[in-house]
């Protein structure tokens, strides 16, 4: 299939909607590495020299970082996207020719940029945000082929990456064990959250040999893989919390996991048709833990 397949339209355009170039970064993405790299700030207990730093972080892991990742993916999946979603920007014409590389590419150095300005620490978190999100989608690396080695890229880079890098934004080093140990497990659980995700282009992802978990283990066993590592994930934190003398936030969190179960009980009865419903109710929960555990570790007095 050549890219003139994907836009069939009789006048074909020659630059961008502006609207659509907004469509294609698609802004509904931009929240959960924003609210990670939040999490990030309150969790590490140290007030912020600049508010202003704080904010650049906000916007780079949001609407640059994440931005670009959704047009490269999306400039990367063109084909599938003619099968799975033939509406999207690119496919319908939209955004022609070569414009949507363009964008990702424009964003990608803009990244870097920007990182740059928030020090060692920032840049370099950066610069791997930047190489995962092509290593996800272009070929011949393409992870996004496995169910597995995706949905953990994008969990690390939605969650745990900007979670650490405010963290050490914020402290000029290193996080604490204990801030770089939750991240690590909320990034963990965000794989069965991003695995959700690939309910919807179950019949593309087939057509064209991506190995997502509801290709290669249907869907019933993959919501059930989905559900099990996002409370695995949490049973750990609720654990560590208790450990590390913070029960009430522990409490708290044990409280949404109980919302979970019931939002997953539903979703097994239609795991494939349930899934957007799924994404919209349970998830919101895990994500409120993230908040509640981020509190739990300001008031914390880490060794060293």
């Amino acid at each position: 299939m050549t890219d003139a397949t994907l836009a069939p339209s009789p006048d074909p355009r020659r630059l961008p909607e502006p609207r659509a170039v907004l469509t294609l970064l698609k802004p509904v993405t931009w929240f959960p590495p924003m609210w990670a790299y939040l999490c990030g700030v309150v969790s590490i207990g140290i007030w912020p020299d600049s508010w202003g730093l704080v904010l650049l972080g906000v916007i780079l892991a949001g609407p640059i970082v994440c931005g670009m990742s959704q047009a490269a993916n999306d400039w990367c999946d063109r084909h599938v996207d003619a099968i799975n979603e033939p509406h999207r920007p690119i496919p319908s014409g939209r955004i022609p020719g070569r414009w949507g590389m363009w964008i990702a590419l424009a964003m990608s150095a803009l990244a870097l940029v920007v990182g740059w300005q928030l020090g060692p620490w920032g840049f370099g978190a950066t610069v791997f945000a930047v190489l995962a999100a092509w290593a996800y989608s272009v070929e011949p690396i393409r992870l996004k082929r496995s169910g597995w080695w995706g949905p953990g890229l994008v969990g690390i880079c939605y969650e745990g990456l900007p979670w650490f890098t405010a963290a050490a934004v914020v402290a000029a080093g290193a996080p604490p064990f204990e801030v770089v140990t939750i991240a690590a497990l909320y990034a963990l659980g965000a794989h069965g959250i991003m695995t959700i995700n690939d309910f919807k282009a179950i019949e593309g992802d087939r057509r064209l040999g991506i190995n997502s978990l509801p290709v290669v283990h249907g869907p019933r066993d993959a919501a059930t893989i989905a559900c099990t590592v996002m409370m695995m994930a949490q049973l750990l934190v609720v654990s560590l919390l208790v450990i590390w003398g913070a029960p009430v936030h522990a409490g708290i969190i044990a409280l949404g996991m109980l919302v979970q179960l019931w939002a997953m009980r539903r979703w097994m009865q239609d795991p494939a048709g349930l899934a957007p419903w799924f994404n919209g109710t349970g998830v919101g929960p895990y994500v409120l833990g993230m908040m509640v555990a981020a509190f739990a570790l300001r008031g914390m007095e880490f060794a060293g």
